[in-house]
């Protein structure tokens, strides 16, 4: 994401990182030239003019199409916004109540490393790539490799949260009361992690997309013979900077669509993570340590995933 502030007019006016105009040039390019080839057709050779009545009509109901895919896309994005918000908000309650209800500082650093390693879990599982964050560093590798290994790393972090949870109500240093109370932040990083999947696996209906773009298409392709009459040569730029305005609606409802991704006008997720590992560190002290120690998971029947083989495999 790129910051800005909104009230200098003129100072991003003419920025290229962060605009679609690199997106959309070429097919503007397009139809730039398609109406220079009518236009000189009128012109020169035989009148193609049409009324546009027409034009005007479909013009209308193509700008209502547009307004609700930019707002649609807009609403994805905006969700995908708050639920990040919840996942900041649920990782500083989560080591909140630990750290007044657990005495134990080692299980409390635990937890408050694997939870600084959740955002960028979910990051991973979001972007399909992706690694654990800094504070992956402290712990074991074999558990950062199991994790990296999971089908869901989010789920696989939120587990092992849980477990020292586990742990702690095993050693008598909280109640089951407590544990359960604590544990309902976990539950909530995994219903805001299940919010951000959805986004990400139901993008906007196919036919949707697919009949605007028709209707797009045909319009700015049928523009030229509604202009060329009253226009003559100034139709080419007329036609180009349409094209420009509709496209680059479109194309920015696409850009915000999925709002997890690593393009410039995405949700800034390494930093929003970042943010949440300097916050958790202030409550429980852990960036300073040299490493933590992590079993692989301290609940009786936790399933484990092997841990993947990195030897090369021999020649016999």
């Amino acid at each position: 994401m790129i910051p800005y502030d909104p009230h200098h007019w003129w100072r991003h006016l003419f920025n290229l990182r962060g605009g679609v105009v690199g997106e959309i040039v070429g097919r503007i390019g397009v139809f730039a030239a398609w109406s220079v080839a009518l236009t000189w057709i009128h012109l020169n050779v035989h009148k193609i003019d049409v009324p546009a009545t027409g034009h005007t009509l479909a013009g209308t109901a193509l700008s209502l199409l547009l307004v609700f895919r930019t707002n649609a896309s807009y609403d994805r994005f905006w969700e995908g916004r708050k639920l990040w918000g919840g996942v900041v908000n649920e990782t500083r309650n989560l080591l909140r109540a630990a750290a007044v209800n657990i005495p134990s500082l080692e299980l409390l650093r635990r937890l408050a490393v694997w939870t600084a390693v959740y955002p960028y879990a979910l990051t991973r599982v979001l972007r399909g790539q992706g690694a654990l964050g800094p504070a992956a560093a402290l712990l074991p590798s074999e558990e950062v490799q199991r994790v990296m290994a999971a089908g869901n790393a989010g789920v696989a972090v939120a587990l092992r949260m849980s477990s020292v949870l586990a742990e702690a109500r095993q050693r008598g240093l909280i109640s089951d009361y407590v544990q359960l109370q604590i544990d309902q932040n976990v539950q909530l990083l995994i219903d805001y992690q299940g919010g951000c999947e959805r986004i990400v696996k139901t993008p906007l209906p196919f036919a949707y997309m697919l009949h605007l773009r028709r209707t797009l298409i045909l319009f700015i392709l049928g523009l030229p013979f509604a202009l060329v009459e009253s226009f003559g040569w100034a139709t080419v730029p007329v036609v180009v900077l349409v094209a420009h305005t509709f496209l680059g609606i479109e194309e920015i409802g696409v850009e915000i669509e999925d709002p997890f991704g690593t393009e410039d006008n995405d949700l800034p997720l390494e930093q929003i993570s970042a943010s949440i590992g300097r916050v958790l560190d202030e409550m429980v002290p852990w960036q300073n340590q040299q490493s933590i120690d992590s079993p692989e998971l301290s609940y009786p029947g936790a399933p484990l995933a092997p841990v993947p083989s990195t030897k090369e495999p021999s020649d016999s």
